[in-house]
């Protein structure tokens, strides 16, 4: 059985998960508006993978014994003014998310709930891996800067990265 502050917090995470899928979202539609295919087309698929970390933790939370809630979700960004922005955006995105995971974590060793600690693990890895993806794309944007032939180029290399997403849970 869950705690009220377990589910609470957890219930929390929920809805970041669910943000964060539409943040991805966002970010695909205002790249395919812009002409970038591969971009647009990694955003979409980890829009559907945050979208699968969302849901990976609301079967946590009704498997033992809680509510979990779907409330209503802040609207992403629209406009990111130039490609940097928009990863920088992410990248930044992305730090807060581990951060949110990290304080959980905490909070289920406080509580002792070592069966919650142990599920979110898998959220620690993860978070691991998302930043240092957005780290290394963010990287590669500042190393093209506004030349158009380079972010053409990089477009078409992020389609690679598809691929290569995380896995999504179970």
């Amino acid at each position: 059985m869950l705690s009220k502050k377990i589910e609470e917090v957890l219930n929390t995470q929920i809805k970041i998960e669910a943000e964060s899928s539409q943040v991805y979202l966002s970010m695909a539609c205002w790249a395919e508006i812009q002409g970038f295919e591969g971009v647009a087309q990694f955003m979409y698929a980890h829009s559907d993978e945050e979208r699968m970390h969302m849901l990976k933790l609301v079967k946590f939370v009704n498997e033992r014994g809680g509510h979990a809630q779907i409330s209503e979700l802040a609207a992403p960004p629209t406009e990111f003014g130039s490609f940097k922005d928009m990863f920088q955006t992410l990248f930044d995105h992305e730090v807060m998310v581990s951060k949110s995971i990290n304080d959980l974590v905490h909070i289920t060793l406080e509580e002792r709930d070592y069966a919650t600690h142990n599920f979110l693990q898998w959220y620690v890895s993860e978070q691991i891996e998302e930043e240092a993806l957005a780290r290394n794309i963010l990287d590669k944007i500042n190393l093209i800067g506004d030349d158009k032939g380079g972010l053409y180029l990089f477009d078409n290399d992020v389609k690679q990265l598809v691929g290569q997403a995380p896995d999504a849970p179970q």
